[in-house]
C-alpha cells in the first residue's frame, strides 16, 4: 500500500487565490448585510458582528465535506489574513495621529498596564493548569498567549520534542481556532457593564494578536461609539507595545518566571509521589516501563509538532495578488458598511495600500524593523496634526469602516481553519479551560491596572 503524500504546493497564483476571493467575497458581503446581534444575559449583553458570523461561516465552509475547500485553498486564505493585518493597522494608523494628546495624557498607565498582558496568564491560567495536571505542558501553554513568537523561546530552552512545546503548540492551536470569537463576547460583556474606562478597556484589547485585537475593540467601540477614535488609537498602540516588549518579556522574565512558579506549585504533587514511590520499596532509577513511556510521550509530542507545522505551513502569494484581491474584497464590504459605494472608500484604500507598500520596502531594507512598526509610525505622523496633509488623508481613510476589514480579515481566517481541526484530538481538554482563563486573565488584570493607573495620572 502506497503511503506517498500529495505534494505541498509552496507559492500560489491566481488559479488557487480567485477561488477562496471569491468564496470570501460572498461571505463577507453577506454576513455584511446581516448586520449584528445583541444579545441580553441579565448580567450584561453581547454583540455578535458580522466578522464573527464571516469566522463562524467561513469554518462551517472550510469543514464541510459535500465539496471540501481544499488544503493549499485554506492555506491560501491563512496567506492573505496575513495581509489583511498589514491593511488593518494601517487604518487604525489613522486614528493613533488625531489622537495623540489622549495617549499622552494616559501617561504611564499605557506601559503599566502590560504587566497584565504580559505576566496575567501566568497568575491565573497556571495554576489552573497544575491543578487540572498538565505537567509540563503547563509552562509552554500559560507562559503567554503563545501565538508566533513562542515557538523559538520554548524551542530553544527545552526542546521541540519537549512537553512545554507540546504546551505552547496546544494553546497556539486554542488560540487560533477559539481566540477571536471568545474575546468579541468576553469584551462586549464587560465594556456593557459600563464600569471600566473605554481606553483602560482598549489597553485591555492590546492582547498581540491582531485578530484578537480587532475582535475585542469592536465591543469596545459598540459600547462607546463616541469614544472610538480615541479608542482604536489606544488598542493599536497598545497591541504593538505587547508585540514588541512581549519577546523580550518573554524571554528573560515571562518563561524564567512560569518554569519557577510551575515548580513551586508542582512540589507538593512531585513530594507525594516520591513519599508513595518510598513506599513501594528503595529506589533504583528509572525503571525500563519509566524510559519507554518518557520515549512514548517524546515521539507523541514530535508527531503533534509535525502536524501542527504541517497544518500552519505558509505558502507564497504574488504582492500585487494579494493586495489586489484585498482591496476588492475591502471596498466591496467598507461599501455594504457606508450604505453605498463611494469614490472616497476607493481613495481611503489608495492611501493604505501605499502606506502598507512603503513600509514592506522599509522593512525589507532595514531587514531588523518589522512592517507593522513602519505601518503604525508612519501612519501616525501623517494623520497627527504636525503632518501637512493630514487633513485629506484622515478624510479619506475614515470612510473605510474599520470593522469592515476586520469582517474581511476573520472571514478568511475562518476558511482557513477547516485543516486545523483534526488538531483538536491532539491538543486535549485540560487546555480549553487554560486557554478561556488565559484569554481573560490577559484581558481583564490589563483593563484593571489601566484603570487604576489612568485614575491615579489624572
Amino acid at each position: 500500500m502506497s503511503t506517498a503524500k500529495t505534494a505541498r504546493t509552496d507559492t500560489a497564483g491566481t488559479r488557487l487565490t480567485i477561488p477562496i476571493a471569491a468564496l470570501a467575497f460572498v461571505i463577507a458581503l453577506t454576513v455584511q448585510f446581516i448586520g449584528q446581534a445583541k444579545i441580553d444575559l441579565g448580567i450584561g449583553a453581547i454583540i455578535i458582528f458580522p466578522m464573527v458570523w464571516g469566522l463562524i461561516l467561513g469554518l462551517l465552509v472550510s469543514v464541510q465535506k459535500f465539496k471540501p475547500l481544499g488544503i493549499d485553498l485554506q492555506r491560501v486564505a491563512a496567506a492573505l489574513v496575513g495581509v489583511a493585518v498589514l491593511l488593518l493597522v494601517a487604518r487604525l494608523a489613522f486614528n493613533i495621529g488625531p489622537s495623540l494628546p489622549t495617549l499622552l495624557k494616559a501617561g504611564p498607565a499605557l506601559l503599566l498596564q502590560e504587566v497584565g498582558h504580559l505576566l496575567g496568564t501566568i497568575v491565573l491560567a497556571l495554576p489552573l493548569a497544575v491543578l487540572l495536571r498538565m505537567g509540563k505542558a503547563t509552562v509552554g501553554a500559560t507562559f503567554s498567549l503563545d501565538r508566533e513568537p513562542s515557538f523559538a523561546m520554548v524551542s530553544e530552552k527545552y526542546g521541540p520534542d519537549s512537553d512545554q512545546y507540546r504546551g505552547v503548540l496546544a494553546m497556539y492551536v486554542f488560540g487560533t481556532l477559539f481566540g477571536a470569537v471568545f474575546i468579541t463576547l468576553l469584551t462586549s460583556l464587560v465594556a456593557n457593564w459600563k464600569i471600566f474606562d473605554p481606553l483602560a478597556l482598549a489597553m485591555g484589547a492590546g492582547v498581540g494578536s491582531g485578530s484578537m485585537m480587532a475582535a475585542s475593540v469592536a465591543s469596545i467601540t459598540a459600547a462607546y461609539p463616541g469614544d472610538q477614535e480615541a479608542v482604536l488609537g489606544m488598542a493599536a498602540v497598545s497591541n504593538l507595545i505587547t508585540t514588541v516588549l512581549g519577546v523580550y518579556v518573554g524571554i528573560y522574565i515571562a518563561l524564567p518566571l512560569a518554569d519557577k512558579f510551575y515548580r513551586a506549585l508542582s512540589r507538593k504533587q512531585e513530594s507525594r509521589q516520591a513519599v508513595a514511590a518510598a513506599a513501594a520499596g528503595p529506589a533504583a532509577g528509572p525503571s525500563a516501563a519509566d524510559l519507554e513511556r518518557e520515549a512514548a510521550q517524546a515521539e507523541e509530542n514530535r508527531l503533534f509538532r509535525e502536524r501542527v507545522a504541517e497544518s500552519s505551513a505558509a505558502i507564497k502569494l504574488p504582492l500585487w495578488l494579494s493586495l489586489s484581491v484585498l482591496t476588492v474584497l475591502g471596498i466591496g464590504t467598507a461599501s455594504v458598511a457606508a450604505k453605498g459605494f463611494s469614490l472616497s472608500i476607493v481613495g481611503g484604500y489608495a492611501v493604505m495600500l501605499a502606506l502598507v507598500l512603503v513600509s514592506i520596502v522599509l522593512a525589507k531594507l532595514t531587514r531588523k524593523i518589522s512592517a507593522i512598526v513602519f505601518i503604525t509610525t508612519i501612519g501616525a505622523y501623517i494623520s497627527s496634526p504636525w503632518f501637512f496633509g493630514a487633513e485629506p488623508l484622515n478624510a479619506a481613510v475614515k470612510t473605510v469602516d474599520f470593522l469592515s476589514i476586520a469582517t474581511v480579515m476573520l472571514t478568511l481566517a475562518g476558511l482557513s481553519l477547516g485543516k486545523d481541526i483534526p488538531l483538536l484530538k491532539n491538543i486535549g481538554w485540560k487546555i480549553i479551560p487554560v486557554g478561556l482563563v488565559a484569554i481573560t486573565a490577559s484581558f481583564l488584570l490589563s483593563t484593571v491596572i489601566a484603570e487604576f493607573a489612568l485614575g491615579l495620572w489624572h
